[in-house]
């Protein structure tokens, strides 16, 4: 089995296993969810006590507390690939003549993600605190579904307002939360929001850039050296013409780390894509992480006292107010009215 064709079957297995995780991420009781557990049951029966504490202890802190390994790992796989870039792609291209605006394009859009990451990471996602949870309760109107009036966080002892949830890995409560990204190490709620798709959005663009500028050299290597229109003998001695995996076995032969990084560019594109593509959704209909998930296994909740428990309790977003009111809520949110204190 030749080099392209592994690479096509790993790059294959990866989308499916993403695609069917991001599919069946909200069903409850779905056939990957069901699976996934009965196989983790069965293979947490071998491994010893001891070793099973160590791995709570260690994933609990990894995700379930503020953690800047994640932080670290983020700076580095970026270092990296400037590195790469810097290093190989942009002098060959810089002998090969490419215009200077399109290999300078990639440290325009790293500069612009790291700015947003930045502010997303050091903001205030919207912490909930006796000082403003009187004004937060009335910034969303409870929908008696997913949100109840009355209800009070046991941790911070405040009353939650209608879009909010505690984050144990911050240990405060958050409005409008979304979800706790270790990425950014800090939560994403209703004052970051905004500054979290501009994160995503960037960083999208910026991986797409490199790898555009990248394969932009591969192809104009191979058209220069003629490998395309090329022919090879082979064991038995008859010319034939180059196909594509010898092409690319010569570019990886030539021009390995580029095509490391280009095959990895490629993948955390698409990756990155559907997530944008995701969280565009979310914002264009008003919805949040949390409430989606919520809403695609709402069927197994108890009846809320606020519903008859005759009828199937059907949810229904009560917070969308049109694409574009939507839109400016996330980068401008309801202004919150804190009390002084005396």
């Amino acid at each position: 089995m030749d080099f392209l064709t592994l690479f096509l079957l790993y790059l294959c297995f990866v989308l499916a296993l993403a695609a069917l995780l991001c599919l069946c991420s909200g069903r409850k009781e779905s056939f990957l969810a069901r699976s996934l557990n009965r196989a983790s049951q069965v293979l947490w029966l071998l491994v010893p006590t001891p070793l099973q504490r160590v791995t709570h202890r260690a994933l609990h802190r990894l995700f379930h507390t503020r953690s800047c390994l994640f932080v670290v790992l983020h700076v580095a796989l970026q270092a990296a690939v400037f590195g790469e870039y810097t290093w190989e792609v942009f002098v060959y291209c810089w002998e090969l003549q490419f215009h200077l605006l399109l290999l300078l394009l990639p440290y325009l859009l790293l500069a612009g993600n790291l700015g947003c990451f930045l502010l997303c990471s050091r903001a205030n996602p919207g912490t909930v605190t006796k000082s403003n949870v009187a004004s937060l309760v009335k910034v969303y109107a409870y929908d008696g579904v997913l949100f109840q009036r009355g209800l009070v966080c046991p941790t911070c002892a405040v009353e939650k307002p209608a879009r909010s949830k505690h984050c144990s890995a911050c240990g405060t409560c958050v409005h409008r939360f979304d979800h706790h990204c270790v990425w950014v190490n800090n939560c994403i709620g209703a004052r970051n929001a905004g500054l979290f798709l501009l994160y995503l959005l960037s960083l999208t663009a910026t991986a797409a850039a490199v790898a555009a500028v990248s394969a932009a050299l591969l192809a104009r290597v191979l058209l220069l050296s003629n490998a395309l229109h090329g022919t090879y003998l082979d064991a038995q001695g008859q010319e034939r013409p180059v196909g594509i995996a010898l092409l690319v076995q010569h570019l990886f032969l030539t021009f390995p780390r580029i095509v490391f990084m280009l095959g990895f560019l490629v993948l955390l594109t698409l990756l990155l894509g559907g997530y944008c593509s995701f969280s565009l959704y979310l914002a264009l209909t008003n919805q949040t992480t949390n409430e989606w998930c919520k809403s695609r296994r709402f069927g197994g909740s108890p009846h809320p006292p606020s519903q008859p428990h005759d009828r199937p309790l059907v949810y229904k977003n009560i917070y969308s107010k049109g694409i574009w009111r939507n839109l400016k809520e996330i980068f401008n949110p309801p202004a919150v009215l804190e009390k002084k204190k005396k």
